[in-house]
């Protein structure tokens, strides 16, 4: 597969790109969905008040916080920040006022419980 490149997407860019919904109060658009390798890269636009339950990751997690802060049991995460999620470590992730984040999941993750 050849490199794909977008430009601008850091400063704002993906204001402007289409997203899909991904689960309740989260959206995403998918800039390298899952191939052979399980390797996916997104970015994910969450309302506020949304989050993702409990959940296990199999291999590494990157994220980087374009907009808005992020929480999960270890802090807050503003704009600009990068959180790593190594294989094995489990969170819940929320936001208060809404975020947009860039991911990138090694593996997909395992949910542990669902909001109820």
């Amino acid at each position: 597969m050849p490199a794909r490149y977008f430009a601008g997407l850091l400063s704002g860019g993906w204001r402007d790109l289409q997203f899909e919904y991904f689960r309740e109060g989260v959206e995403v658009h998918w800039l390298h969905r899952g191939g052979s390798d399980g390797t996916s890269v997104a970015l994910l636009r969450y309302r506020p008040g949304a989050g993702v339950p409990s959940h296990r990751h199999t291999g590494l997690e990157t994220i980087i916080l374009l907009e808005g802060t992020q929480s999960d049991e270890n802090g807050d995460y503003p704009a600009g920040t990068v959180v790593l999620n190594p294989a094995g470590t489990e969170h819940s992730v929320w936001t208060e006022e809404g975020c947009v984040v860039l991911i990138q999941w090694e593996k997909p993750v395992v949910i542990l419980e669902e909001d109820e």
